[in-house]
């Protein structure tokens, strides 16, 4: 699919859509394929939309919250008890200024990264696969039960998306699925200190999602997606929604009838959190245009990728604790490890700049 084709697709857009999936969860085959229309029609035209009807409790969005909240009013040192420099599944704290998509501008944010809980026992934990392993849960008490419930909710609807997807593109909607079994899904537990000189800092600077697509819990504005003309469009804060976007892996998937499309947070001097789960698929799944697609297309437009390898040299690209372990030679970028922002909306304007 061609720059401009895609461009054009996403030109016109000056809003975010909003869609009920409550049908996709609990409807017949009728009611969720027409839901699933819908998010079909999103993903070609935005790659964004405001999700409601999820079924998400309000105590686990405040739980989640909350626990938040009490994790970063300690202090740096207890804190960076659980660095995430300290593992090697990329998973724990994450200071201000660690992480950055372009390392001439970190990040003033701070976070803590979990993913999808595996033990030490797992046969891909004990092999060292990157990516994967337990979670380092902090100590503290009353944190890991609500969090863990809430990951546990929001990836339970990121399957039903993944299905209502599927269904979008005209496959069975398991099809996907089968290569969702002990993914690196992470979730992001992320604060932003309060910072009256913001006007001119970014929050997270300009991107695309590296995996499938993202499930983002906010609380509060400051989220703005690219349009094909260049224009940054305001995400509107909806209490009860989450933003949903389409990542890398998806679009290359849908042969580019989806678009991940370039996103960033701006303006942001209140203090505030926020919550993305990136749903991904198996570390070692070779995502490639589907042969349904190639054939509706005429061709494939994209070059096969490993999901986790992909994913992991992005991280690496992404994170200073992991370029210095890569500039001792402690890990290697894995083979054909592409730049950071190379895919999606956001590497396509880097080759076609307006």
């Amino acid at each position: 699919m061609s720059q401009h084709t895609a461009d054009q697709r996403l030109a016109d857009f000056q809003a975010i859509p909003v869609i009920d999936i409550h049908d996709l969860l609990h409807g017949d085959t009728a009611a969720r394929q027409t839901v699933a229309d819908a998010l079909g029609r999103a993903a070609r035209e935005v790659g964004f939309f405001q999700m409601v009807g999820h079924g998400i409790d309000q105590s686990l969005r405040e739980g989640l919250i909350r626990q938040a909240k009490r994790f970063f009013a300690q202090s740096s040192d207890t804190k960076m008890q659980r660095y995430i420099g300290r593992y090697h599944h990329h998973r724990g704290y994450v200071p201000p200024g660690e992480e950055s998509p372009d390392p001439a501008k970190p990040d003033m944010k701070e976070a803590f990264d979990l993913a999808f809980e595996l033990p030490e026992s797992d046969p891909e934990v004990l092999a060292g696969t990157p990516l994967l392993g337990p979670n380092p849960w902090p100590d503290l008490d009353g944190f890991r039960k609500p969090v863990a419930a809430y990951y546990e909710a929001a990836y339970q609807v990121g399957r039903a998306l993944m299905g209502g997807f599927a269904l979008a593109l005209g496959l069975e909607e398991q099809q996907l699925l089968r290569h969702v079994n002990k993914p690196p899904s992470q979730l992001r537990l992320i604060h932003y200190p309060y910072n009256p000189d913001a006007e001119d800092a970014q929050g997270i600077g300009a991107h695309t999602d590296y995996e499938c697509f993202t499930l983002l819990l906010p609380t509060a504005p400051g989220l703005e997606v690219m349009n094909g003309a260049g224009e940054w469009i305001d995400v509107p804060y909806q209490e009860d929604a989450l933003v949903v976007n389409i990542g890398d892996m998806l679009e290359i998937w849908s042969n580019g009838e989806f678009v991940a499309t370039s996103h960033r947070v701006r303006k942001v001097k209140q203090e505030r959190y926020s919550f993305p789960l990136f749903f991904a698929c198996d570390y070692h799944t070779e995502v490639a245009p589907l042969p349904e697609l190639v054939e509706r297309h005429g061709k494939a437009h994209y070059a096969p990728l490993t999901a986790g390898d992909h994913l992991y040299a992005q991280t690496i690209q992404t994170f200073r604790y992991l370029r210095e372990r890569l500039a001792k030679g402690d890990i290697t970028l894995p083979e054909g490890a592409r730049e950071v922002g190379s895919l999606g909306q956001h590497g396509k304007h880097k080759d076609n700049p307006l």
